[in-house]
């Protein structure tokens, strides 16, 4: 079967820091690679500094200089947020934060993650540093990635076939197919061990997920524009697997949209009116 895959919803760029690409350079290459959407996803993370302040982070903040839609291709903005604690939380929920990147105070205090998410579109959450779940139950990582899911900012859970921390599938995709929320196969996990550990648990969450009709984003996971659009490993293990079509979200700009808008993790008028607009 040939899949179609139109849009690319976790890919970073320079801000990231261990990525080489800008945002200019991104939507270029997606353009290129024929896709409808590109999404931006950036870490939001304690790896990206030694300190956390809401000045770090506002590369997030103004995102509304982007244009919806750029040299044809829908943008949307994104975060790759951490998991950080066996109750699904996500980096800087837990970090006060008091002023604004100008140093003038906020009238109400809210957590860093509060004040950074507010112009993002959606949030991948992804566990990076498992240490965390060392020694808890298969029922106690099962619930993270669960309220990690009902987090109402997040759309997809990121990369965990290759987290390294096991979990209960079928218990976490019934909540994804509950809420509208997606799973990610991510093509970086097969590119980076493509017979190995990654390969097999990615198959299996893929497998449960065509079971139980539960949908899923095919992302590059792209630290640079040239990988941008490309998911020869995924597009292969789907195939293997006659994977349905009608379940990979990104399969077209309407469908990735219509993802979106289904999950509720974001006001959708301005990104309807920007295609309105253009049509």
């Amino acid at each position: 079967m040939s899949y179609t895959i139109a849009g690319d919803i976790h890919t970073h760029t320079l801000f990231s820091r261990h990525a080489y690409s800008t945002i200019a350079e991104n939507v270029a290459a997606a353009r290129a690679a024929g896709l409808e959407v590109l999404g931006s996803a950036d870490h939001f993370s304690c790896m990206l500094f030694p300190e956390q302040h809401i000045r770090n982070f506002q590369f997030f903040i103004n995102q509304g200089v982007w244009p919806r839609v750029w040299d044809g291709v829908t943008v949307l903005r994104g975060m790759e947020a951490d998991i950080v604690s066996l109750s699904g939380e996500l980096f800087g929920q837990d970090i006060s934060c008091r002023e604004n990147i100008t140093g003038r105070p906020f009238r109400t205090e809210r957590s860093l993650f509060d004040q950074v998410v507010r112009g993002i579109d959606y949030v991948v959450a992804s566990v990076h540093n498992g240490d965390f779940t060392e020694g808890a139950s298969l029922a106690a990582t099962t619930a993270m990635y669960v309220k990690a899911l009902e987090q109402p900012r997040v759309l997809l859970l990121g990369h965990t076939g290759r987290s390294g921390v096991p979990f209960d599938v079928d218990e976490v995709l019934e909540v994804a197919k509950e809420r509208h929320k997606l799973i990610e196969i991510n093509e970086h996990s097969l590119n980076s061990d493509a017979h190995g550990a990654h390969h097999t648990a990615c198959t299996t969450i893929a497998e449960r997920c065509a079971e139980m009709g539960v949908g899923i984003v095919v992302s590059s996971d792209a630290h640079i524009a040239h990988d941008i659009g490309r998911f020869p490993f995924v597009r292969s293990m789907l195939e293997e697997i006659h994977f349905p079509q009608e379940l990979i979200a990104n399969r077209g700009r309407a469908a990735m949209l219509d993802a979106l808008e289904a999950a509720g993790v974001c006001d959708m008028l301005p990104i309807r009116a920007a295609h309105e607009v253009r049509a």
